[in-house]
């Protein structure tokens, strides 16, 4: 009977268990006028920002134009990395059947080195 487990149903479920637990509290006053200061400053800077980028009706303009180059050089990026991973293939399959030609010339060398009777004594 010792080894008989019942379940303990007063235990809460565990589904929530790595449920974050948010802090209720709201924030004060101060922290919400110094959040929104803050906020504000932030758009204006940026608003700032873009109205120092020079001609941009010409870069609307030629949005347009910009994508489709962008597309078509990454399409003839794609068709020449075929031939670039293919061309590193090659360089790693040939340096991986050297290591493993000098191996087994070494592995002959030693085996045919080693004494004809060794008898181990332990």
């Amino acid at each position: 009977m010792a080894d008989l487990n019942i379940p303990n149903l007063n235990t809460k479920s565990d589904k929530y268990i790595f449920k974050k637990k948010f802090n209720l509290r709201r924030k004060s006053k101060s922290r919400l006028f110094t959040e929104s200061f803050f906020l504000f400053i932030l758009s204006v800077l940026l608003v700032y920002i873009n109205y120092l980028i020079p001609n941009k009706e010409l870069l609307f303009q030629n949005l347009p134009s910009t994508f489709n180059k962008s597309f078509l050089l990454l399409i003839d990026l794609f068709s020449h990395l075929y031939e670039i991973f293919l061309a590193i293939f090659i360089f790693a399959s040939s340096f991986t059947a050297l290591i493993l030609i000098i191996g087994s010339f070494y592995r002959l060398y030693r085996i045919s080195k080693r004494k004809s009777k060794q008898i181990i004594y332990k």
